[in-house]
């Protein structure tokens, strides 16, 4: 039985590495990017000509069934919301906010917004359901000023818009029951009579009209927001496109719930399905347990033809997958590619994903890695199947240039290319200082290339410039790197770690734990709350041994940990800690826990330091 990928044709092209007088070198793509239209929204004038009865999107409504959308109606509804937000004048200075998770409304106004030139900004849930202050949600609309605020439901969001919301800013709603202030219906906004404005206003949308504002997590505070052109969007789906060159021929079908609010989901993803004239299935699940069980449920009816999801998804899922015979048929059936973002994949898991594609094929599904920001719309760098692994980012994408720049030890690696964003929304200083100066964007990362020898191969990811550190030794720690091998030695007991360490003799970390994982190691009950898991002997001898294990297996001090605390509070997400997709914030992790770090160090350490001597 073979166990080679499936046979698919993947763009990634040949390469040519320059050296330059300064020291620093560009890697380059040889194979020029194809033309792309102007904006994303002449992909949906085009499919609802061509392909008016295709599902652009689906969703289960409340009673389980799938609520559908084709490409006819939804280019009907957009035009018609579009409309609504011209009879409202709103314009870049007076975006339109969406303050609600995926949805199908939420799709349409994205789409009408785009359709006539008005930029809007979908924001994380979280920063008005579970901040508890609301100071991220207040900060984006005082940075914006919009014109319109959208929530699906505006009694669930009402506490949030009694701060946030101004007296000329328009709330419109799916849902206005159990709201005390004033809301517009959305189906009211549905049945605005369009007029040739619309066509006006549509034709006059060029390639450098702002489509959308993404907010970055905000590495030491406040979100950033990053202009998103249609140029941007429109470049970086014609690179997927040529990388996954079986969309050309076969549409998509996407069952998907990253959120519309990051750029893997909201721009990716939905783009995917847009620019390829495929179908997007709305996942109301989430990579939790309990909610899984919804994804499963979705995955049990529609078969994807490319997944995506984060590595907390992948692992929950394989455990559904080697049980589940029939899901696992269904979910391989049409499978061509899969792709992960925001952590690394932990390689068991990887491994066992392999071993079901050739149980269920006779073959492997590739997994694609790379690079790619919110700045960059997001895609930048792929790797081959061949290369392919967690870590590994690959070659620049067709259209892309990378910048390799010498950097304390490091390669730091700068991205140009049409993909690359003009710079943050009004705030022109920390724009400049993104930039260097021949207009290649700072991302802050470090590569290092596979083989020297061979630029081909690619490049494979080597940490956060601004994360690493040195030890009162001058020795530097390169947090990434020891980071991802922690959370594979600790598998599945940790969720995330924080490497400490600045000024000290040596390496320390501050665990996250999954506390499901270590009370079921521990044998306790679920009365038992985390910090009498986190003492429990048996928690407390796994993790003195990957201490073990740590040191046993360090070249030295800049990845031998000698000590740990197991953090009984989870990141906080009003304190920065954590973002709302899950990544962790090092720095402000380090510096709300001060004390702990203060501890880790003392010559006479309290009981919650975990040491071997």
């Amino acid at each position: 039985m073979s166990t080679e990928y499936k046979a698919l044709t993947l763009g990634i092209g040949t390469v040519e590495l320059i050296d330059r007088p300064d020291g620093s070198q560009l890697l380059r793509n040889k194979e020029p990017l194809s033309p792309y239209p102007e904006t994303l929204m002449q992909r949906l004038d085009e499919w609802a000509e061509r392909t008016p009865d295709q599902v652009l999107v689906a969703r289960r409504d409340a009673s389980g069934d799938w609520q559908k959308l084709t490409y006819a109606d939804a280019h009907q509804k957009v035009r018609a919301l579009g409309q609504a937000l011209l009879d409202r004048d709103l314009s870049a200075e007076r975006p339109v906010v969406i303050l609600s998770g995926n949805s199908i409304e939420h799709l349409l106004l994205a789409f009408a917004a785009m359709y006539v030139g008005v930029p809007y900004a979908p924001i994380s849930p979280a920063y008005c359901l579970v901040s508890k202050d609301f100071s991220k949600a207040k900060y984006i609309c005082e940075l914006l000023t919009p014109g319109l605020l959208f929530v699906d439901s505006a009694g669930q969001f009402g506490p949030a818009l009694s701060v946030i919301q101004s007296t000329d800013t328009t709330c419109v709603a799916v849902d206005a029951s159990g709201y005390d202030g004033a809301a517009t219906s959305f189906a009211d906004l549905l049945n605005t009579p369009i007029t040739d404005a619309v066509d006006r206003a549509h034709n006059a949308v060029t390639a450098d009209t702002i489509a959308k504002f993404l907010f970055t997590s905000g590495s030491t505070g406040m979100p950033k927001g990053v202009i998103n052109t249609n140029r941007m969007l429109c470049a970086n789906q014609e690179m997927l496109a040529s990388l996954m060159t079986f969309h050309r021929t076969q549409p998509p079908v996407l069952i998907d719930w990253l959120p519309w609010n990051h750029t893997f989901g909201g721009n990716h993803n939905v783009g995917i399905v847009l620019y390829n004239g495929g179908s997007l299935y709305i996942d109301d699940g989430k990579p939790v347990p309990g909610q899984i069980d919804i994804t499963l449920q979705n995955l049990r009816e529609i078969s994807p033809t490319v997944y995506f999801n984060v590595p907390k998804g992948f692992e929950l899922l394989v455990e559904h997958l080697e049980r589940d015979d029939a899901l696992r048929e269904h979910f391989f059936k049409d499978l061509n590619l899969m792709f992960f973002a925001g952590a690394s994949l932990a390689q068991h898991v990887w491994d066992r994903l392999d071993a079901l594609a050739i149980k269920t094929l006779g073959h492997k599904i590739g997994m694609l890695t790379g690079l790619g920001a919110t700045e960059t719309a997001p895609s930048a760098m792929f790797a081959s199947l061949e290369e392919s692994q967690s870590g590994v980012i690959g070659t620049p994408a067709f259209g892309v240039e990378i910048k390799l720049v010498p950097n304390g030890g490091k390669t730091e690696i700068r991205v140009r290319g049409p993909n690359v964003m003009p710079g943050y929304w009004r705030q022109p200083d920390i724009t400049a200082k993104s930039f260097d100066d021949e207009g290649f964007y700072c991302l802050g990362d470090a590569a290092k290339f596979i083989d020297p020898t061979n630029p081909q191969r690619g490049m494979r990811f080597d940490g956060r410039i601004s994360e690493d550190f040195k030890l009162d030794t001058g020795t530097w720690v390169s947090v990434g790197p020891l980071r991802a091998k922690v959370i594979e030695a600790g598998a599945p007991l940790i969720k995330d770690v924080v490497i400490a360490g600045l000024d000290k003799p040596y390496v320390s970390m501050l665990v996250f734990t999954d506390v499901e994982q270590c009370r079921a190691l521990s044998g306790l009950g679920p009365e038992a709350s985390n910090t009498d898991i986190h003492y429990s002997p048996a928690v407390r001898a796994r993790f003195e041994s990957l201490l073990q294990h740590l040191i046993d297996t360090s070249t030295g001090g800049s990845n031998r940990v000698a000590r740990a605390v197991l953090l009984d509070e989870p990141p906080r997400l009003d304190a920065h800690e954590i973002t709302d997709k899950g990544s962790i914030n090092q720095r402000a992790v380090l510096e709300n826990r001060a004390a702990v770090v203060t501890d880790i160090y003392s010559a006479t350490p309290s009981n919650d330091v975990i040491r071997l001597s």
